[in-house]
């Protein structure tokens, strides 16, 4: 009897750490050069379920030069994939514009069982947007 309980217990303590993905944190990614066309995407997804999001794009040769864009909203996690939502009430006003309803972004990660030594950065990669310039976007967990 001892034996099945102590069985138990380890098995139900294994199951608790194999699901140990942390999706809060803050997610990175900038592209092109400074000085001529950048555009920088910070993403926070907090413990609490919701999340900001801030776009900052720099053109020199575009109208206008700089320009910022805001989100902010909720978000869950189901398995590997995150869903974003907005209450068009409480998270959109004059800074926050951004709708990001029906969006949907696959965490990746190293899997634990993988002993190679290649390096697998942990992102979240959007598949899915109304937003159609972040439907392709991985940021980077830094």
């Amino acid at each position: 009897m001892r034996l099945f309980f102590f069985t138990l217990i380890l098995i139900t303590n294994l199951n608790l750490f194999s699901q140990s993905n942390s999706f809060d944190g803050d997610y990175y990614r900038s592209l092109g050069k400074k000085g001529t066309h950048f555009i920088e995407y910070k993403l926070t997804l907090n413990q609490d379920g919701t999340f900001i999001f801030h776009s900052y794009s720099n053109n020199k040769q575009g109208v206008p030069p700089e320009g910022n864009k805001y989100g902010k909203g909720n978000w869950v996690a189901q398995g590997n994939v995150v869903t974003f939502s907005s209450n068009k009430q409480k998270d959109f006003d004059e800074k926050y514009t951004l709708d990001f309803n029906n969006s949907k972004a696959r965490f990746v990660t190293k899997h634990p069982r993988d002993k190679t030594d290649r390096m697998i950065k942990t992102k979240l990669q959007f598949f899915q947007s109304e937003i159609f310039w972040i439907e392709t976007i991985d940021m980077f967990k830094i």
